[in-house]
């Protein structure tokens, strides 16, 4: 696969200070793929789950999608059992990747996954174990990986001015959580960053990942989409993931059916059974206190 890294900005966004993963890194750097017609396929957060990324490299090539039109919007390892070998099956898949937090602090040696979950919160304490579970699974090889993925990647129309930028959560911090019911001005935020920082303008289509929950959300002239990731349920009682398709400019949202039985009885192997090897198979994560009041159950189902 031919990648074409492209522009350079000095220094990052407001995550610098807070993600150690983002101060190795020296400049931005975006990948632009393609200007090609034909399908893409947008997926997010593989999250250590071997099954599901299997799953969508077989989804992949049943719909006929080559793996260079195939595009991971970060977090290749998080929560689940299989880290090495879910890294493995990615970089012998040959699909681009965007950087997800959890690459750049695991390439930098932090100790956590840098999401900036407020101390003593669920998220917080939950993610001590699978973050220090995947630091010890990764060997040097798989860092140097991480630590060559760009932080962005674009395609189409050609290189003076991309159609689709694909990102991780935001270019002012690659952690920062977007929802469908995020206020306008913080997506408005990200759109002038992402035009700063490329110098190309702002683009038809963002896909982005990191949140979890899919959503398509429109802003001004730019859709914004959310792919969602296939390592966990959308907290929605699914044992799915999502991932997108985006064909003649039509956004399709699918679910990804995998061996979720077996993902969850690898977390148990593994001892990480703090709570999300249960959210496999239940369909809702194990905790709600990185979402908006307005996404939790309660607060939707009263």
């Amino acid at each position: 696969m031919r990648w074409a890294f492209l522009y350079g900005y000095a220094g990052y966004g407001a995550g610098a200070a807070r993600n150690q993963g983002e101060q190795a890194m020296e400049a931005f750097r975006n990948v632009h793929l393609f200007d090609e017609d034909g399908p893409v396929l947008i997926f997010g957060g593989p999250y250590s789950n071997l099954q599901a990324t299997q799953a969508m490299r077989a989804e992949a090539q049943r719909r006929g999608i080559p793996s260079e039109r195939c595009i991971c919007t970060g977090d290749v390892v998080a929560y689940c059992g299989n880290p090495a070998e879910t890294v493995a099956e990615i970089r012998d898949w040959g699909c681009a990747v965007v950087a997800g937090n959890c690459e750049r602090q695991l390439a930098s040696g932090a100790q956590d996954c840098g999401c900036g979950f407020e101390e003593g919160t669920t998220c917080d304490l939950l993610s001590a174990g699978w973050f220090s579970f995947a630091s010890a699974a990764l060997d040097q090889d798989a860092r140097n990986w991480m630590m060559e993925l760009p932080d962005s990647i674009s395609f189409g129309r050609g290189e003076s001015a991309p159609d689709c930028f694909c990102i991780h959560g935001g270019l002012t911090d690659i952690s920062r959580f977007l929802w469908s019911c995020s206020p306008q001005a913080e997506f408005d935020e990200e759109l002038r960053e992402l035009a700063t920082r490329s110098g190309k303008g702002t683009p038809n289509y963002v896909f982005a990942g990191h949140s979890g929950i899919p959503f398509d959300r429109r802003i001004g002239d730019v859709r914004w989409i959310n792919a969602g990731v296939i390592g966990m349920p959308p907290n929605d009682g699914c044992q799915t993931g999502r991932f997108v398709v985006l064909d003649q400019g039509k956004v399709e949202f699918f679910d990804l059916t995998y061996d979720h039985i077996g993902a969850r009885a690898a977390m148990e192997k593994a001892g990480l059974t703090q709570g999300y090897h249960l959210g496999l198979t239940s369909g809702f994560w194990p905790s709600e206190d990185v979402l908006p009041l307005e996404l939790r159950r309660d607060v939707k189902a009263g």
